[in-house]
């Protein structure tokens, strides 16, 4: 039976469960509500389902598998690895995936509470000055490690790659001073079956969060844009507009990029 994945048209808590469904081969489905423009930011087409879905504990993102219906992104994750074998397999490795299972949500928080906050602007120094000793517990954790539970890949590296990635798109340069963590995107992105699903039309790496936001959306021109290209249902215009939006994430910050959001050197569209 094809699962159900419910969630907002964006990347944000949705991004380690596509990955982990992509890397398992899970039959699956996309079901994303539209969050309104500003300055209502309308949420109806989720709040009208809501309530109707049978969920315990309705939220975005959701999963229905069958008679399963399941909230809370890392539950999510959860209920996928056990099926194919990959919360870890010692007691150490358990261990592992349980402590980065929370403190990527803690960074993760931590990025979202500036890239949300009306004061963006300023509170973007303060989040960028203490980047590095984060990002280095990160890398004392991995060490030498392929994985980061070990030498086998668990669901604790589809959440460490998305938080290292977005992070790396905030600040292009933010990983130079810890090449183990590069290493380890490289050989997260070379796996076969994530490596052809990022050059798929399927891919999402952006926008990051929601339109309130003040960092990590897509601007309405943008948004505007890619819309029209879907509307057209010619496959290799949908590519197009998927492949240029990844572009786009690692091009952050430069001359291009100041051109064409002059408002905010940093902003990502």
């Amino acid at each position: 039976m094809v699962m159900t994945l419910g969630y907002w048209e964006i990347r944000g808590l949705a991004h380690a469960i596509r990955l982990l469904l992509e890397y398992t081969g899970s039959e699956y489905e996309e079901k994303k509500y539209i969050w309104g423009d500003a300055p209502d930011y309308d949420r109806s087409h989720w709040l009208n389902e809501k309530f109707k879905l049978g969920l315990d504990f309705p939220n975005l993102p959701y999963l229905v598998d069958g008679a399963h219906k399941i909230t809370q992104s890392n539950a999510i994750l959860r209920y996928i690895a056990r099926r194919h074998n990959l919360c870890g397999n010692t007691e150490e490795e358990k261990i592992r995936v349980d402590i980065l299972e929370s403190q990527v949500m803690d960074t993760r928080i931590s990025l979202a509470l500036v890239c949300y906050n009306p004061e963006f602007e300023k509170l973007k120094p303060q989040y960028l000055q203490e980047l590095p000793e984060k990002l280095k517990l990160y890398s004392q954790f991995l060490g030498q490690r392929p994985w980061f539970a070990g030498n086998k890949i668990t669901l604790a590296d589809f959440l460490v790659y998305d938080l290292l990635d977005v992070n790396r798109i905030f600040e292009p340069k933010c990983l130079d001073a810890f090449p183990n963590l590069k290493d380890f995107l490289t050989r997260f992105e070379a796996l076969d079956r994530i490596s052809a699903y990022m050059k798929s039309s399927r891919f999402l790496s952006q926008p990051i969060f929601g339109k309130p936001a003040l960092w990590g959306k897509l601007s309405p021109l943008i948004s505007l844009v890619l819309r029209r290209v879907n509307q057209t249902n010619i496959a290799h215009v949908t590519w197009f507009g998927g492949a240029v939006l990844g572009l786009w994430a690692r091009i952050t910050g430069s001359a291009l990029h100041a051109l064409l959001c002059p408002e905010r050197s940093a902003c990502l569209l």
